[in-house]
Formats: C-alpha cells, sequence, structure tokens
C-alpha cells in the first residue's frame, strides 16, 4: 500500500428493524475516525451490491441482527452468495470483524458472531475481536460501562423490542459500536501497510 493510498472498510449488514443499521452507523463513524481509512456501507440483501467493492476492500465488518439464535435469513442468503468468492479465495487475508443485535441480553448472540468468525475463516479472513474488556460486571459497575453485555469475539448490543432505532440500542452500546469501528480500522490499516 502506498503511502497516499486509502485502507478501505466495508460494512455489510441486514437490518431488519433498524436497530442493527443504527448501530452499522456507529461501527461506521469509528472507522471513519481513523485517518487514512474510508468506509463503505452495503446492505446484504441490497439485489444491486457492488461486489467489487467487497473485492478492493482492506477489510469487511459482518453485521446481522439476532434471529432465533442465528444470523437473519436476509444475511444468510448474502454468505451463500458469496460462494463463488469462496471458491476463489477472493477475501482471503482481508480483515474481518462482525457486530450483531437483539433485543434480549443474551439472545443468543455469541452464536450469531461464532457464525460470522467461522464464515469469515471459510474466507480465509483475518478475524478482529471485539478488543476491550467486559464492562458490567461487578458491583461498582454500571450499564453505562463500555462493552457491558462482556462480549470478546465481536460487538454485541441489545435494543428493546419496543423501542424504535431512535431510541434503542442506549448510548452505551453505542459508544462501545464507535470503539469498536475505530479498532477495526486501525487494524485494517496495520495490516494494508505490512502487505
Amino acid at each position: 500500500m502506498s503511502e497516499t493510498s486509502e485502507t478501505s472498510v466495508v460494512i455489510v449488514y441486514h437490518s431488519g428493524y433498524g436497530h442493527t443499521e443504527s448501530i452499522a452507523n456507529t461501527v461506521a463513524k469509528g472507522v471513519q475516525s481513523v485517518e487514512g481509512v474510508k468506509v463503505t456501507m452495503i446492505k446484504a440483501d441490497d439485489q444491486d451490491k457492488d461486489w467489487d467493492v467487497l473485492a478492493a476492500a482492506d477489510a469487511i465488518v459482518f453485521g446481522s441482527p439476532t434471529y432465533m439464535g442465528s444470523v437473519s435469513g436476509q444475511f444468510k442468503m448474502f454468505m451463500d452468495e458469496s460462494s463463488k468468492v469462496w471458491f476463489t479465495q477472493g477475501w482471503k487475508d482481508k480483515v474481518a470483524a462482525g457486530f450483531t443485535v437483539s433485543s434480549s441480553q443474551s439472545g443468543d448472540k455469541l452464536n450469531t458472531l461464532t457464525q460470522l468468525q467461522i464464515f469469515a475463516g471459510q474466507h480465509s479472513m483475518i478475524w478482529v475481536p471485539l478488543g476491550m474488556l467486559p464492562g458490567n460486571n461487578s458491583s461498582t459497575a454500571s450499564i453505562e460501562d463500555l462493552n457491558r453485555l462482556g462480549a470478546a469475539t465481536g460487538l454485541m448490543a441489545q435494543a428493546n423490542a419496543d423501542e424504535g432505532p431512535d431510541v434503542a440500542p442506549q448510548s452505551t452500546d453505542h459508544r462501545t459500536a464507535e470503539k469498536f469501528g475505530a479498532n477495526v480500522a486501525a487494524s485494517a490499516k496495520r495490516w494494508a501497510s505490512a502487505a
């Protein structure tokens, strides 16, 4: 990578009710906070998505709501659509990361992140975890702590089922998402400069 070229991060996501899109936008804000890194957003269920943008990316961040303990059906269709890329190992050695949102505190979100991590592994990508210690796990802790849900594999956020994306997820999860985005961007920049 030359000194003048930008590192490219693509966030590909599905959002059923707007909560995951809200978190995706905050992850993008974190990515943009890192100098020399640009971000592109792609909706996983967009029939006209640009696979060339994904091919040119230095990093791809995968985002899906957790439905029934798994990625959404729409995101799974994107995963299956990537099989031609997988066959040629077109995303090999790109940085990858993932995030998910559910209405329950747990909602089996870890299964979704594991699914995204395995998906990245199938593509021979380099997985970046959340990169922060768990919060809200002692008697002196608070739901205002970053990483209040205690994730490590990727970003977890929680949105109350009876609240819209203008209210939920709560601000703590957005602050965690912004820091996560910056961590992924910095990792992608280091990896791209070493290539």
